[in-house]
């Protein structure tokens, strides 16, 4: 049976939201047609390019296919980091239709995703669906709660979607990453979005410059940069692509179209 909690890593007594400043996965709600989004947020979201609406729905598809993937390949244990606010569906409910007894912890720092755990938890009774508030910043916190819902001696999927770029060079993203990978047994996987400064410049330079000006720093990278965050991992077909690029067959190919994301799957050898 299917045990609901919420864990509470950074902030043990009332939430506070503060909505006067605009926060990424608030933005990235209203990116996708959200509604529980604040005037900052929108604000922010308003100002970018249309490009980013796009950016924002090729990476939850890129997520749905590379989870239905990995659950169909036997994964049955997933770590989401910088889950968001929940959008239908959600990581949970596309493996849980595939393996139901999987296991999920979302990890989010935004307390207005905690508003929505209850959402986030409506899993399949066979499985078990957690919720932790952490900053993404403090690896060894989020594995620290992790391991009271996962086995860390079996296989987990690491999904960092539309995550790093928001947390720039000066914060140490790649050490956040290898601190989290070092953490997970053999057979784990990275699942891993990110957005690129060199497959658009103008287009990233505008999105950095409209975040920036609503109190978010970001680092977008290029697709170099981008690769070192699977540096000792084996990459999986079709490698580091855009995010409509990769897809495992035919049947799951999305339509053809331009993207600023870049998109892989890694497994730890």
């Amino acid at each position: 049976m299917q045990r609901e909690s919420v864990m509470m890593a950074d902030t043990p007594g009332s939430v506070h939201i503060d909505t006067s400043k605009a926060h990424p996965a608030r933005v990235y709600d209203w990116l996708l047609g959200g509604k529980d989004n604040y005037p900052a947020d929108k604000a922010v979201g308003e100002k970018l390019p249309p490009e980013a609406r796009d950016a924002a729905r090729q990476n939850r598809e890129f997520m749905h296919r590379a989870a239905a993937w990995l659950a169909m390949q036997g994964v049955d244990q997933f770590l989401d980091i910088g889950a968001g606010i929940p959008t239908e569906p959600n990581l949970h409910q596309v493996v849980q239709r595939i393996v139901p007894s999987a296991k999920v912890v979302y990890c989010d720092n935004d307390p207005i995703v905690l508003r929505h755990a209850e959402a986030l938890l409506a899993g399949h009774p066979q499985g078990r669906t957690d919720y932790i508030q952490a900053d993404a910043r403090r690896p060894a916190q989020i594995v620290e709660h992790a391991r009271s819902v996962l086995d860390f001696e079996r296989p987990i999927a690491l999904s960092l979607i539309a995550l790093m770029h928001f947390i720039p060079d000066d914060q140490d993203p790649y050490e956040i990453v290898r601190a989290l990978l070092a953490a997970l047994p053999q057979g784990s996987h990275l699942v891993l979005s990110h957005a690129a400064s060199d497959l658009y410049p103008e287009l990233a330079e505008q999105v950095t410059a409209e975040y920036e000006k609503g109190g978010i720093r970001l680092g977008f990278r290029t697709r170099g940069e981008v690769g070192r965050f699977f540096d000792g991992l084996d990459l999986l077909d079709p490698g580091l692509v855009t995010a409509p690029e990769w897809f495992k067959s035919p049947a799951t190919m999305p339509s053809p179209e331009g993207s600023g994301i870049y998109a892989a799957v890694a497994r730890i050898r």
